[in-house]
């Protein structure tokens, strides 16, 4: 009986050192699964943090990019818009001088063209005018030679010193049509008056009588050998010397 006790008792103890090993290679062995899935579990939430920071770090990142594309897209429309109105803006002045210019040039040969059908008549009974006789001639140089003036500046006065002219007007069809700087003609063979001690003169219908003196350095035939033209200034009509445009004669103005 002791001799089985005692053989019972080292097969117990042999047993226990082999599986104690065993249970420990066991438990190291498991220790080890645990801290390798931990790690793997670590691992796997790490990844989605890494990966949504890269992602914010490229939203970050692509926000200052996205802010500078639009900004410079704006600017690019702004400056496409000026542009387009620009060039909107030059074509229509470009087209309304065209037009302009095109109006003035129809307007100027219509007014080219009246004048041409009413100088025809004139002209001609200008150049069929019969020539002064001796005596008209002595009158007409008498009436113009008692209205020289040598101090012209201080002796002549404008419309306006006379309080405004209130003679007849003529018409503004008729006025751009044949009179103005554009439109001399000459005194001489036309119709011919002497009112009051002030010679009178006919010319396209209207007779146009001087108020003013006429200064001497003109010369002693002016009225025969200069051209003349009737202009509009400063509310009033004045007959005016193409040689000497400075200086302009009040006149008065009746049919």
């Amino acid at each position: 009986m002791r001799l089985i006790r005692i053989t019972s008792t080292g097969i117990l103890l042999l047993l226990l050192g082999v599986a104690a090993p065993t249970y420990a290679q066991h438990e190291q062995q498991g220790e080890k699964q645990d801290r390798h899935e931990q790690q793997q579990d670590k691992h796997q939430q790490a990844k989605p943090e890494a990966q949504h920071a890269r992602q914010h770090g490229q939203d970050q990142g692509s926000r200052p990019e996205h802010a500078q594309q639009q900004q410079r897209h704006e600017q690019n429309s702004r400056q496409e818009h000026a542009q387009q109105q620009q060039r909107h803006e030059q074509t229509s002045r470009q087209e309304h001088a065209q037009q302009q210019d095109q109006n003035n040039r129809q307007q100027h040969a219509r007014e080219q063209q009246r004048y041409e059908q009413h100088s025809q008549p004139e002209r001609a009974q200008h150049q069929s005018s019969p020539r002064r006789s001796p005596e008209q001639a002595r009158i007409q140089h008498s009436a113009w030679q008692q209205h020289g003036s040598e101090r012209w500046e201080s002796e002549h006065r404008t419309w306006q010193q006379r309080g405004g002219y209130h003679g007849y007007r003529i018409p503004d069809d008729r006025f751009r049509v044949y009179f103005g700087s554009n439109h001399g003609f000459r005194i001489y063979g036309r119709p011919f008056l002497v009112v009051g001690g002030y010679p009178r003169f006919q010319y396209q219908g209207y007779w146009f009588s001087p108020v003013d003196p006429w200064p001497v350095y003109w010369g002693d035939n002016w009225y025969d050998n200069d051209e003349v033209y009737v202009n509009y200034v400063d509310s009033g009509y004045y007959l005016y010397n193409r040689r000497y445009p400075g200086v302009g004669i009040a006149i008065n103005i009746s049919m």
